[in-house]
């Protein structure tokens, strides 16, 4: 899987990236509910050079060393006039985002996530293979997606944590992209 292509036809290209657990539980307490360092890698390689796109609670829950996510240009979606943070721009709806950027890859929280779906051309979904509580999930990936891959193909791959995962991409249906 790599990274985002570049616009079409003055459009920006929307990817969103976020693991899941069983459920779509993606975060508790602002956190990660579990360590999967392949996954952490996937996230790297596929965001690396790009624009991130995050909520104000995302950016507040990296830790200082990662803010901003080297080597990516780093947004942060608040509604906050006030806001700043050290080496990210503020941007204040998704429109102000999708007029100024070619390409998006759009990392959390679910609010986040929800406001972009409809912009979306591109998801890549690991699912870990865990039962935890959250306060935080996906949004629902419904009919007008399609798996265009999954790795593996079948079962789960194994991580030197010990939790299984598996990474599947999607991609949208040639209709149904809000504009």
């Amino acid at each position: 899987m790599t990274g985002l292509s570049t616009s079409r036809a003055g459009r920006c290209s929307v990817g969103l990236v976020w693991a899941q657990a069983h459920g779509g539980v993606i975060g508790v307490g602002g956190k990660l509910p579990w360590h999967l360092p392949e996954d952490l890698a996937l996230f790297r390689d596929l965001t690396m050079g790009s624009t991130v796109v995050m909520g104000r609670r995302t950016w507040e829950s990296l830790p200082e060393r990662f803010r901003p996510l080297p080597g990516r240009t780093n947004v942060v979606l608040t509604s906050d006039p006030e806001w700043s943070g050290e080496g990210a721009r503020r941007a204040s709806c998704v429109a102000d985002v999708l007029g100024e950027h070619d390409s998006v890859w759009v990392i959390g929280g679910a609010s986040v996530y929800a406001a972009f779906l409809p912009h979306a051309d591109r998801l890549v979904v690991t699912d870990v293979d865990v039962l935890v509580q959250g306060d935080a999930w996906a949004p629902a990936i419904g009919p007008e997606w399609r798996r265009a891959a999954r790795a593996p193909e079948a079962g789960w791959s194994s991580s030197t944590t010990g939790l299984r995962y598996a990474v599947n991409e999607y991609m949208r249906a040639a209709a149904g992209r809000a504009e």
